[in-house]
């Protein structure tokens, strides 16, 4: 076996942070609020006709708001350990809803907003959740049968009163019961994604977050003046991770979880750092590649990617206007929750804007290995975070220990997955000679064709969306094939800028928009063994989507629905 750790500073660090360190997450939130009260905390987009001004909130704003909805769960009746669910978008709000959980000595069940009614029914019952915040009337529907009270977030205001009421007959109220809670209790509920079975619960300790923002503070890679643009779903342990950094630093976050908005955010935020998903980078990068086009144009800025941003030419004629379109003061971004192509990667990085790729699952708290932004190694997601260990057994599968893994499944036996403190991952990895971890696939997804060739189909899938703008999600076939094959669903932003797009069914077998697809299919598998190229390929006439079941909540492909679904449309690829 092989194993990688991280750098000997790091860990030295970690360990000075932790003698410390808060017993648990609601009182790492206090903890802030009462070290850095006036400093500002969330900036959330004014409601206001005018736009693009953003109303800034201090942390001692922050806690008064968590201290009075933690006193009103309290009122109502919420007991220690149990579950509160939250069904909503990204806002401030749902932070305060959060902290105000673990602050009453509850724990958190996070519920995507586009969760079906189904999923919302298992995740609600299998939780046993008692209360519920949601976002509008919608989520209402979904969730009432399920809990014993529904709090819509335009309602916070009556909770609030009624913390309020109950703080002035008991000041120390909040106080007592977020001071009860151990690093061992149940902080957090987040249901995996499910690309093969029903959500399973995955429980996360308080000790796992507070964790989770001391290793990231030791790691220096987040700076108290830093501005972050947080738009992730926080019903993903990812976004979660993120309020842990940012607890144990002190930066403030722009919150908004409008995606289509991002691009207008960015320049009226203008933030330092930014989590994203691979998506955002193919986009930005597809769509930096369309608005250069060719001729002159189009090799000056070839020539300036090729000289880099330290080039002072180069930067000055053409990449720090690029910049500018992020704000222009971004130091670098992060990616996480899937591949990101390692051209796409170096791109970024040479035009002065580094991204950070991470890996981590729900069971480590999402955050476990990542890339320091100063010295990144393309194609890997870096080293682990001090604390942790990454070990590689005898058939590839990666595997994690530390505090940040957790404690094991709701209700359900945990032992095949957790071995002797070992977090058996279910991907595929190796580590380099510097000491990173590269991932190359699910170990349950590796292809294996009929000829008894091996294919990591994520990695194809990434290079192709890479490589061809129009692609959306891409699903790469051939276990027990004789060839490899593709099922190819377009973008919907990149579409509906294409003449035509309105008879989507026509649209898609047009010979100008085939022609496109297999020009860029021909570029993948000119960089691919023979045994991985596609050699036949369908565009979907529809688009994948979480309702259907072919996507996870977090836009992550479930491969045997999809295969099973469309098996006579795979079937007539190989006739």
């Amino acid at each position: 076996m092989t194993e990688c750790t991280a750098p000997a500073a790091e860990e030295t660090l970690l360990a000075e942070l932790r003698r410390d360190s808060p017993p648990s997450f609601g009182a790492m939130f206090l903890a802030r609020a009462g070290r850095t009260p006036e400093e500002v905390a969330y900036r959330r987009p004014s409601s206001g006709a005018g736009g693009g001004e953003w109303v800034p909130q201090t942390w001692a704003a922050t806690a008064q708001a968590v201290r009075e909805i933690a006193a009103g769960l309290i009122a109502l009746g919420l007991r220690p350990q149990e579950r509160v669910a939250i069904v909503s978008g990204t806002r401030v709000e749902w932070i305060e809803a959060d902290f105000a959980v673990m602050c009453a000595g509850g724990a958190t069940t996070t519920v995507y907003p586009s969760s079906s009614p189904d999923e919302v029914e298992h995740i609600l019952t299998d939780s046993g959740s008692r209360f519920a915040f949601v976002e509008d009337e919608s989520h209402r529907a979904k969730v009432a049968p399920h809990v014993e009270r529904v709090i819509l977030i335009s309602e916070l205001g009556e909770l609030r009163e009624r913390g309020r009421e109950a703080l002035g007959d008991d000041p120390e109220l909040v106080d007592r019961t977020t001071a009860a809670v151990g690093p061992d209790d149940l902080a957090t509920l987040i249901y995996t994604s499910g690309t093969t079975g029903r959500p399973k619960g995955v429980r996360i300790s308080h000790g796992a977050w507070v964790y989770q923002g001391l290793a990231i503070q030791a790691m220096g890679i987040v700076r108290p003046d830093d501005v972050g643009y947080l738009w992730l779903p926080l019903s993903h342990a990812f976004g979660k991770a993120l309020l842990a950094c940012q607890l144990s630093v002190g930066f403030e976050f722009a919150v908004d979880g409008d995606v289509s908005r991002i691009v207008q955010r960015l320049t009226e935020v203008r933030p330092t750092i930014m989590p994203a998903v691979p998506r955002i980078f193919e986009k930005v990068y597809a769509g930096v590649g369309a608005t250069i086009g060719g001729g002159l144009k189009g090799r000056l800025f070839a020539w300036a990617v090729r000289a880099g941003h330290r080039n002072p030419l180069a930067d000055r004629l053409v990449l720090a206007k690029v910049r500018a379109r992020f704000g222009g003061r971004m130091r670098y971004f992060i990616s996480g929750a899937s591949a990101l192509s390692p051209d796409i990667a170096a791109w970024f990085g040479a035009i002065g804007l580094p991204v950070a790729e991470g890996y981590g699952l729900t069971e480590s708290c999402a955050t476990t290995i990542f890339n320091r932004p100063d010295d990144p190694e393309y194609g890997t997601v870096g080293r682990p975070l001090p604390g942790t260990r990454v070990r590689i057994a005898e058939d590839g599968e990666i595997l994690l220990k530390g505090p940040g893994i957790m404690s094991g499944y709701h209700g359900l036996d945990s032992g095949e997955v957790l071995a002797d403190g070992w977090l058996r991952t279910g991907d595929i990895g190796e580590i380099t000679g510097r000491g990173s971890l590269r991932i190359t696939d699910r170990k349950k997804d590796l292809i294996k064709t009929s000829n008894g060739k091996y294919v990591a189909p994520q990695a194809v899938e990434a290079r192709f969306k890479a490589i061809c703008p129009l692609a959306g999600h891409v699903v790469v076939h051939g276990d027990n094939r004789k060839y490899i094959t593709a099922l190819i669903d377009l973008d919907p932003d990149e579409v509906a800028k294409r003449p035509g797009a309105g008879d989507y069914a026509t649209f898609v077998t047009s010979p100008e928009i085939v022609a496109e697809i297999s020009r860029c299919v021909d570029e993948l598998n000119a960089g691919l063994n023979s045994w991985e190229t596609i050699k036949k390929f369908a565009i979907l006439d529809h688009h994948l989507d979480v309702e259907s079941g072919i996507l996870t909540p977090s836009m992550k492909i479930r491969r045997r629905a999809a295969e099973d679904r469309y098996r006579s449309q795979l079937d007539s690829l190989y006739q």
